[in-house]
């Protein structure tokens, strides 16, 4: 699914499981946090964590979005209902689960092309290196921050706390 150009955060879209289209621009003014998400890492852990921020910040016009990816060591192989069953079962997970898609490649989703563009890793690499990367966007569509798989939802309370206040 394409953007309309992918000029700003707001003019993103992404395809929802359901086939629906989740447009971007109702995230104006909030703290967003993107995460490419697997049920089947070593990190899979970290889906706790990160509903343990949506739940503490929800109400403060922070959200939190999921990306099933399989692109790394074939973590993620179910459907999107196999995903979202996993996710709610054994993690709790409420925070929107975007459809299954590619971060890196010929097929990457636009949201990932833009936020790899706005903020790219280590030594100007854009590549998405494992599951569970983060991308933290503040209240204007701004990407301040991106994280590694190994920073835990835990270790940037402190950072999406401050943007909130801001």
């Amino acid at each position: 699914m394409s953007s309309s150009s992918g000029n700003t955060f707001y003019d993103l879209k992404a395809e929802l499981p359901s086939g629906k289209t989740y447009d971007f621009e109702q995230l104006k003014g909030k703290v967003v946090l993107i995460v490419n998400v697997a049920s089947k890492c070593g990190f899979t852990p970290q889906y706790k964590g990160l509903q343990a921020l949506h739940d503490k910040y929800k109400e403060r016009d922070f959200i939190i979005l999921g990306f099933p990816c399989n692109q790394f060591g074939g973590q993620e192989p179910g459907d999107d209902a196999a995903i979202a069953s996993f996710c709610e079962l054994n993690h709790g997970v409420s925070f929107p689960l975007m459809k299954k898609s590619d971060v890196n490649g010929d097929n990457t989703s636009p949201v990932y092309q833009w936020l790899k563009n706005e903020k790219p890793g280590l030594m100007g690499l854009t590549r998405i290196k494992w599951n569970f990367e983060k991308f933290l966007i503040d209240k204007n569509g701004k990407v301040v921050n991106r994280w590694a798989s190994t920073t835990t939802p835990q270790a940037i309370d402190a950072t999406v706390e401050n943007l909130l206040a801001q």
